[in-house]
């Protein structure tokens, strides 16, 4: 499934959330330079049944935080979540 948001955007996210942190849009584009947080947590919710709280601030500003007493390694993570590997391919390639 092809994804619009950036990988270190979905992997920031995600750490966020898992560290107990209420994160929001402004929050995104300020570390993550990110601008697609509502759709990340959309597919966290839905896709990976992370059980996700939104909060509605000043403004109509959204804040996300994972519901309390979860397990975070019982979470299924996305794909962006966990860095990539080095290609085994290129890492055997000698350099001249």
């Amino acid at each position: 499934m092809k994804s619009f948001s950036g990988e270190t955007q979905i992997r920031w996210a995600c750490r966020e959330l898992i560290k107990g942190r209420e994160i929001s849009h402004a929050h995104e584009i300020k570390e993550a330079r990110g601008w697609r947080l509502a759709a990340i947590i959309h597919n966290l919710k839905n896709r990976y049944k992370w059980p996700i709280y939104k909060r509605s601030g000043a403004n109509g500003v959204a804040y996300y935080r994972l519901g309390g007493n979860v397990d975070a390694d019982t979470l299924e993570k996305p794909r962006s979540f966990h860095k990539k590997k080095e290609d085994a391919r290129t890492s055997s390639i000698k350099k001249t």
